[in-house]
């Protein structure tokens, strides 16, 4: 089966096309799924660009969906033929959160989904929505995932709230999407204008663009008629999180869940206090999660955005795109 390998030292130009031995039969509690997607976050990119400390050898991409090829004994979930989509915390089930780190997440800890096949539990996977491409359930793992749990899962988000959401990327279109369906208010950040107007068609209510609009909290509270939000999707990390505060209501909700502008910072507590905010970093979230969120796209419809696809080949150039920032939404490779 054709597969990427991360070489050391890594980086973009160490991603080798290699064949390797397909995977066998699986054995009692697993399934071999024949991968056809995957999609691009951040933290892949953090891997392939060496900073995550990921083995010699490793198979990167946290995202993997496709379709059931064989079960093994006791699997009563799936059955041949099922279209299915990775979860990111395999391990993780259910019920509060117990890791802080990615020791078994696919493509940094362990092999990830960068190949045709793959033999893995059953619990390493859910069922992907009714009627989605193999490329829009991999965008769900990392993306739409994060998105569900800092709104839905932590936020408890209510129709009539308002949500801001930074950027344009995968989670914060997610988000946007997500939000509009429950009947909430969207306020959408971007550097970009075109890209504003494109938040704007799948719902946005509000757009800022931060770059003629630094001191951006000071339109999110002329919106609201100076309450803030409910909820922010925070993504930016140290450079943002002041104004996300600033932006943000007494008593509201901030969802920690990006690290754009760095991993350390100050952070103005005492104003954080003083309004007595919830701020709750995340990392995606756990398979019943998932579970929950596929059934919430079975009935809202939520289709994600994808802006381009790549084969699994030309995984170099998926990235030198997602590092430019040009993108709206997510970047996909097909298999």
């Amino acid at each position: 089966m054709k597969a990427i390998q991360l070489i050391a030292p890594a980086g973009l130009d160490n991603l080798k096309l290699v064949d390797l031995a397909p995977p066998g039969e699986p054995q009692a509690g697993e399934i071999r799924v024949r991968l056809h997607a995957s999609s691009l976050n951040y933290h892949d990119l953090g891997v392939v660009l060496g900073k995550m400390g990921a083995a010699d050898g490793r198979i990167p991409m946290s995202d993997g969906a496709g379709v059931v090829e064989a079960v093994g004994p006791g699997v009563n979930e799936f059955a041949v033929g099922d279209h299915v989509v990775s979860t990111f915390f395999p391990s993780w089930l259910d019920g509060e959160p117990t890791l802080d780190n990615f020791a078994t997440t696919p493509g940094d800890g362990v092999d990830g989904y960068a190949r045709e096949a793959v033999v893995a539990p059953a619990t390493a996977f859910t069922h992907s929505p009714r009627g989605y491409s193999h490329a829009e359930a991999a965008t769900l793992t990392t993306a739409g995932l994060t998105a569900w749990r800092a709104l839905v899962v932590n936020g408890v988000l209510k129709a009539g709230e308002t949500v801001l959401v930074l950027g344009t990327g995968g989670v914060s279109i997610f988000a946007l999407q997500i939000a509009k369906a429950m009947g909430a208010t969207v306020i959408a950040t971007s550097s970009s204008d075109e890209k504003l107007e494109r938040a704007r068609r799948l719902g946005a209510d509000h757009t800022i663009n931060y770059r003629s609009e630094p001191q951006w909290a000071c339109k999110v509270l002329e919106f609201t008629n100076g309450r803030g939000v409910d909820h922010v999707v925070e993504v930016g990390g140290p450079g943002t999180l002041e104004q996300s505060i600033l932006a943000t209501r007494v008593g509201g909700h901030i969802a920690l869940i990006g690290v754009l502008t760095g991993i350390a910072g100050p952070v103005p507590t005492g104003t954080m206090m003083r309004r007595q905010q919830r701020l709750v970093g995340l990392i995606v979230g756990n398979r019943q999660h998932q579970i929950d969120l596929v059934r919430a796209i079975d009935a809202t419809g939520i289709k994600p955005v994808i802006d381009r696809s790549f084969p699994l080949e030309a995984i170099a150039d998926a990235f030198r795109l997602q590092q430019e920032g040009g993108h709206f939404g997510k970047i996909a490779l097909e298999y």
